[in-house]
């Protein structure tokens, strides 16, 4: 890695206020500053800031998203190599560090990673990072032989010369090339993507191979020299503290080195193991101060929701025409109402970090999915300068938007504060993870929709009465007190996630309804449940006007949202299902993709669901690797589904129930069905992948269960419902 120069001035308020509001979106500069401005390796040349290429030939490119699962790392690496021309067979990927970022003027831009903006934010700067590199070392070899550089090409990591057959690799001239000034960014042109040798081609993930063979690292893997393991117990009760503790009860047990208090709320145990740790916390004598919410419950809270649903005062998302003057004159008024639960991000690997403080210094070592967010949050808890604090990012186990919080590695920084210069790992048991998480918000709905005499949607209004993520994560994002995230899949128009029906006369608002569990970004976010709530009782206006649900929704959807819809209907043979298996119909525009899925159902008389098959269409403007979308596709049907059939966290005395696999369950594999995948970019603009499709699945499949039975489900988990024909 390039040894950096000291990191910039800034004050940790202005940085921690920047960092909580989601990653500095103000302007930074373009990143193909000379790599002259800071010390090199000699033998480790850096071009620009994205991308190392060494005498033996192998390209580094800095990739500053996380990797989590979702392929990112190998798909910017692509489109960065792509415009470097090297050979693919050749690249590694290296992490830059926040604070490597602050001292070069945030050169990478920002490294936060969700709602999936990895590549559909950067490609146009990272392209430009590598393009500018492939510049550079064809103006070093035209320099080396005294020729114009436009009698120069670059392709497969050589650069050569068309009159004279001379040719150099990227290796021999990289040196030369790192002292070249950048070329103005004016001059970098992109290639056309029909152009695409490496992006755009369904290569094998560069991380593969590492996790076959165990040689990956996670953040819970983390070894250093002298390393102690924490292991912690958090207030069950949300608002709640810790009231005192008597450490001498454990402080002699095997292995134990200290017990701690963490922050105001938790007390966590030092140990040469996790094992002791746990063991150890797990025995400690703790009183709690419950605070104000030890008589919250699922039932207090859905009370307060219902309340939402008819109350006079709401936030108005998408407005068109006099909703209640169309419903009045309508033919026909449809009304239902829908709830849905809180829900676990439930990653495979649980929360940890690595902190080691000093007076001088304190770094930390994390699976973070925000690592700009990550450097704030050690700054903060240590007290240090942020010039002063480093963060070292790791590949994820698993992020679904819970690493974008920072509580864990304030944790681990309070911890590793009182061993200073111990490096001690956090890391949460499966029970702390389960019941300390930032649940996907809990919701309810109401949708009234009037139809004209012909069968046509005149009126639609959709009340929301729920969660806030904004309002405890981040307030400082809301807009005049108003949520926008609530009305993701809603929207009036725009490139992330606009409604797709025509409906004249529309009224979609949100009864804000904020319990004291913590609401946060789970994968999907707003979309999976606005998406069933549109598309379930859209179905229902279909058959209530009498019309197939697939033409219903032909005469009101946009043109961009059909598009995907007719496609997986057509793949999954719409209305020609075998015997005894039925079809529903979903879409939704999320995340700057258009979406849909065709789900194949079948119910058997004693209730057993079968989901045989589901068909989804994509359109994600550019498809960097065909291959890993058709991955996240199924992958997000798994999430989806999994919420769908099973995902609920309920409360009871201010604390969440569920504590573990045992009771909270997921998709089994032999529930999986087949998932087909269309990927159908149109080309003209970068939508994301990861989080789009897992909207539909739901949705899709609850229509086809109307289908094979005549029953609506509106409240969920489906398991709680049952599915027996009479």
């Amino acid at each position: 890695m390039t040894h950096l120069s000291k990191i910039a001035t800034i004050s940790r308020r202005g940085f921690l206020i920047a960092a909580a509001a989601g990653g500095f979106s103000l302007g930074w500069r373009v990143p193909f500053g000379s790599s002259a401005a800071f010390a090199t390796d000699a033998d480790d040349p850096e071009i620009n800031a994205w991308v190392v290429i060494k005498p033996d030939e192998t390209v580094a490119i800095r990739i500053a998203r996380s990797e989590m699962g979702q392929g990112t790392l190998t798909g910017l690496a692509q489109l960065v190599a792509e415009e470097l021309g090297c050979d693919w067979s050749k690249v590694t990927t290296d992490y830059p560090t926040p604070g490597q970022n602050i001292a070069r003027k945030r050169v990478w831009g920002n490294f936060s990673t969700g709602g999936s903006r990895g590549i559909r934010e950067s490609n146009d700067y990272v392209r430009k990072g590598g393009a500018a590199a492939r510049m550079m070392l064809v103006q070093a070899a035209a320099n080396e032989w005294k020729v114009p550089a436009t009698e120069c090409s670059a392709a497969n990591g050589a650069v050569s010369h068309a009159g004279s057959g001379r040719m150099l690799s990227y290796g021999k001239l990289a040196a030369a090339a790192a002292k070249l000034d950048p070329p103005s960014p004016g001059d970098i042109k992109l290639k056309d993507p029909k152009d695409w040798t490496i992006a755009g081609r369904p290569l094998p993930r560069l991380d593969t191979r590492p996790k076959l063979t165990g040689e990956q690292v996670y953040g819970i893997d983390l070894k250093l020299p002298g390393m102690l393991i924490a292991a912690i117990r958090d207030c069950p009760v949300y608002g709640g503290k810790v009231k005192s503790f008597d450490a001498a009860k454990v402080q002699n047990m095997r292995g134990v080195k200290k017990v701690v208090p963490v922050g105001e709320t938790g007390v966590a145990v030092i140990a040469d193991t996790f094992w002791n740790a746990k063991t150890a916390v797990a025995a400690l004598p703790v009183v709690w101060d419950d605070g104000p919410n030890n008589s919250v419950t699922s039932d207090t809270i859905a009370a307060m929701l219902k309340e939402g649903l008819d109350a006079p005062e709401a936030f108005i998302g998408n407005k068109a025409g006099d909703v209640k003057a169309g419903l009045a004159g309508a033919a026909k008024v449809m009304e239902a109402e829908f709830a849905y639960p809180y829900q676990n991000h439930a990653t495979m690997e649980p929360m940890n970090a690595t902190a080691r403080y000093t007076d001088d210094k304190c770094e930390v070592w994390c699976p973070t999915q925000n690592g700009e967010a990550a450097l704030a949050a050690t700054a903060e808890a240590s007290g240090l300068p942020v010039a002063k604090c480093e963060v070292y990012k790791q590949l994820l186990g698993g992020g679904f938007g819970r690493r974008g919080r920072t509580d864990y590695v304030q944790q681990a920084v309070w911890i590793a504060k009182q061993m200073p210069g111990t490096p001690v790992k956090l890391i949460w048991t499966r029970e702390e993870d389960m019941t300390h998480c930032g649940y996907h918000p809990i919701t309810q709905c109401k949708m009234t929709g009037g139809l004209d005499a012909q069968g046509n949607l005149v009126a639609l209004h959709m009340r929301i009465s729920g969660q806030s993520i904004l309002a405890s994560l981040s307030p400082q994002s809301m807009k005049d007190g108003m949520d926008p995230v609530t009305f993701q899949g809603l929207n009036a128009g725009g490139a992330e996630s606009a409604f797709g029906y025509d409906v004249p006369n529309l009224l979609i608002d949100h009864a804000m309804r904020n319990p004291p569990i913590t609401a946060g970004f789970w994968r999907g976010v707003n979309t999976n449940h606005n998406a069933i709530y549109v598309e379930s009782f859209i179905d229902e206006l279909a058959h209530a006007a009498g019309q197939d649900p697939l033409e219903f929704r032909r005469k009101h959807l946009k043109p961009a949202h059909f598009a995907v819809l007719q496609a997986a209907a057509d793949k999954a043979g719409y209305g020609k299902a075998p015997e005894g298996h039925f079809h529903g119909l979903a879409q939704v525009m999320g995340f700057g993709s258009y979406v849909a899925a065709c789900a194949e159902v079948s119910v058997s008389r004693d209730g057993h669901l079968k989901i045989h098959k589901i068909v989804a269409a994509t359109n994600c403007g550019h498809a960097v690797n065909p291959a890993q979308i058709e991955r996240q596709v199924a992958g997000s049907f798994v999430y989806g589904l999994s919420a769908m059939l099973y995902g609920e966290c309920t409360v009871a005395g201010g604390a969440i129930e569920q504590t573990n696999f045992d009771t909270y369950n997921v998709m089994r594999i032999d529930e999986m069905p087949v998932v087909e995948s269309i990927i159908m970019p149109s080309g003209d603009f970068w939508g994301g992948v990861g989080e789009p499709t897992i909207a539909v699945a739901a949705p899709a499949v609850l229509n086809a269960i109307f289908a094979a039975t005549g029953k609506r489900i509106r409240t969920f988990p489906l398991a709680k419902h049952d599915l027996r024909q009479t």
